[in-house]
């Protein structure tokens, strides 16, 4: 038996420090490490059960090649040179005939570190083919409303919450998505006080432990936030220093937007009382410390830009932005400064077209000159996340498109793939991992060789390089060399690490010694008029309008989609262990109780989830979690787990107000008996 310090690599903000227990080759148990001062020895439920996702006897054990049709899942072993060779061959062909831009390198973070994410970009970089603009079905909205008002640069330090005296978590539920914060928070709740507002859709367990909870209406949060500055302005608790000296154009937003929101306003559009907004904006605007934590949740809808820009000025009227404890937290990652381009850009040209994460299904199907002819899918499931789920299926169904996926399992992706490739868990690989919920990195080392005939991402871009003729060094390092290479060129905090510390495994903390929150805009401060985004023909200044398109299809349908993470399978990554999908239960929605009882449905029914754009069927859980007018759908699953599909096959794969991205919550639909679908 040995124990190995590990790296959590699952899409989470924390970057959890575990310990993997290793016997005869094996890991029997993984758990938090307890020297870590953040994540302080303890990981979450699904992360516990690590032991059973690297052991699982689902995993794909061989390269595989299609022997029936598309989606059939018909698949025959073949040997790794037989498949790399065939993948290059194929490629080459296609890059001879219809230039590199007719394959497509499909690859996001999903569940590895630095290493095993960037060097799969760092391929297709160097072949020139066509580029992911990746993060879209997650986070550029929100990062793009952040940059256009504070810029590109980390929020506040979730540690720095031991100074805080409020806590308010913004569509975020902390208890599920952010547990080590929530430790901290509840810590100090319970030591000395500090009270925690909960500002979110469906009352999560973070809600239910909350001193005020405020189950606010999908898509009014920028409303609020104009409500509460409203009042701040109203009742003299505006810092008008902070003001002067640090934010640009708030005068604007005080003279023209500011008296339409007034607290019944604010009430009628966002569903709240009075009495409760009141009360809100008296603890904030009273409070000498308060941090907001955002969730991302709140920009996945038509207006969601606008929503967070909304929220992130508020501690600008405050001035908790200049206060430790005190500010916001979005993201990390801007102010972890290394030299990324080093494994995701060795070489290539400067620009090449580009392909929306969000919208493969529609690119496969009408992207012409060239069209897809290849496409290469690297731990992500996009049969399952994208937007338009009928439009990805109908694309992987081509018979024309050579499509190649690296996974562990077996996805609803791959069953549509010609060449399957096993891949690597990331406890059986080395790599840098870097917090986004947090201020810390670290070294990872793999516990134990991979499974079966498994490679790491990693290693098969290396693999295909060689075949391609990619001559570029950094395809001939190891892990650890070409992790070297992102502090050659870094900047800020995290080029002070110690390599010799970082890569003996030693969490590295990146240092957060700002004296408030700085401001990286074109103005330097903080911006309630942004000039770039007047130029984008989007408001300069902070608002809330309603949705047309919204509007209209809310008369048409009853219902708007809520979609959040299952508290154990949060994605589809973790469907290979039994034991978690049996905790969470076949995919499900949440109805209020008033909503059932007017379709004549109850807990437990199978129902059917339908719009213009089809129908799925799921189990029906009734729960007053929700408000009336919700559907609550948890988690991204497999569709071979559900009574029938998935929830994203009823969402548009229209666009986000900022960044391009994925608006999942502007989905509106109707539930009725399952049976009717027949």
């Amino acid at each position: 038996m040995k124990s190995v310090r590990v790296v959590c690599a699952h899409d989470c903000p924390d970057m959890c420090s575990l310990i993997a227990h290793v016997d005869n080759g094996k890991v029997v148990r993984v758990q938090g490490d307890p020297e870590h001062p953040y994540t302080a020895g303890f990981a979450c439920g699904k992360v516990n059960r690590d032991a059973d996702l690297v052991n699982s006897p689902e995993r794909i054990a061989t390269p595989l090649r299609r022997t029936g049709p598309k989606g059939s899942g018909q698949y025959a072993s073949i040997t790794w040179d037989e498949a790399l060779d065939e993948i290059a061959d194929r490629w080459k062909a296609i890059i001879a005939e219809s230039g590199p831009e007719a394959i497509l390198g499909y690859a996001y973070s999903a569940h590895q570190g630095l290493m095993n994410r960037g060097l799969v970009g760092g391929l297709f970089h160097a072949l020139g083919t066509s580029r992911l603009q990746a993060g879209t079905v997650c986070d550029t909205c929100c990062e793009t409303a952040w940059e256009m008002t504070v810029g590109p640069v980390g929020g506040a330090d979730p540690e720095s919450v031991v100074h805080s005296d409020l806590v308010v978590s913004w569509g975020a539920d902390l208890a599920a998505t952010n547990v080590h914060f929530w430790a901290l928070a509840e810590a100090q709740k319970k030591s000395r006080g500090m009270p925690i507002v909960v500002i979110d859709p469906r009352r999560t367990r973070s809600a239910k432990a909350a001193d005020l909870y405020l189950p606010i209406r999908i898509g009014t949060d920028a409303a609020l936030a104009l409500g509460v500055m409203h009042i701040l302005v109203r009742d003299g608790l505006a810092d008008r220093d902070y003001i002067a000296k640090h934010t640009l154009g708030f005068d604007t937003v005080e003279h023209d937007v500011l008296p339409r929101f007034t607290p019944a306003r604010t009430a009628e559009i966002t569903g709240l009382s009075v009495a409760d907004i009141e009360t809100f904006a008296a603890m904030y605007g009273n409070a000498k410390a308060a941090l907001i934590r955002l969730g991302e949740g709140m920009t996945r809808l038509a207006n969601g830009g606008q929503a967070l820009r909304t929220v992130v000025l508020l501690p600008g009227v405050s001035g908790h932005y200049a206060v430790k404890g005190g500010g916001a937290l979005l993201l990390t990652a801007a102010s972890c400064d290394l030299n990324y381009a080093a494994v995701r850009k060795p070489s290539g040209p400067a620009t090449a077209r580009m392909v929306n994460h969000l919208r493969l299904g529609e690119e496969l199907l009408n992207m012409k000159e060239p069209p897809i002819r290849a496409l290469y899918v690297s731990a992500n499931n996009p049969a399952v996340t994208c937007p338009e789920v009928h439009k990805v299926q109908k694309g992987l169904s081509r018979e024309d498109l050579f499509t190649v996926v690296h996974d562990p399992f077996m996805t609803d992706t791959a069953r549509y793939a010609d060449i399957v490739l096993p891949a690597a868990n990331y406890l059986e690989t080395d790599d840098l991992y870097r917090a986004y919920g947090a201020y810390w990195m670290q070294w990872g080392q793999k516990a134990v060789e991979p499974a079966g005939q498994a490679r790491s991402n990693f290693h098969v871009a290396q693999a295909l390089a060689a075949r391609m003729g990619v001559k570029d060094r950094v395809f001939t390092l190891s892990p650890r060399e070409a992790a070297e290479e992102l502090f050659k060129g870094a900047t800020g905090p995290a080029a002070k690490a110690d390599p010799q510390k970082l890569f003996a495994g030693e969490p590295i903390h990146i240092a957060h010694d700002w004296q408030g929150q700085p401001f990286k805009t074109p103005s330097g401060k903080l911006e309630f008029y942004s000039e770039q985004l007047a130029k984008q023909g989007l408001s300069p200044v902070p608002d809330w309008q309603p949705d047309p398109i919204e509007v209209e299809d809310a008369k048409k349908w009853p219902l708007r989609l809520l979609t959040a993470p299952g508290y154990f399978q949060a994605h589809t990554a973790f469907s290979g262990v039994g034991f978690l999908r049996k905790r969470e239960g076949m995919p499900f929605c949440i109805l209020h109780p008033e909503d059932a009882a007017k379709r004549g449905l109850k807990d437990g029914d199978q129902v059917r989830v339908f719009n213009d754009r089809g129908e799925i069927g799921l189990v029906l859980k009734v729960a007053d979690e929700v408000q009336p007018g919700v559907l609550l759908v948890p988690g991204q699953r497999p569709t071979s787990e559900a009574v029938s599909g998935t929830i994203n096959m009823l969402c548009s794969d229209r666009y986000t107000d900022m960044g391009e991205g994925a608006t999942y919550q502007s989905t509106w639909l109707d539930v009725g008996p399952w049976k009717a679908a027949a």
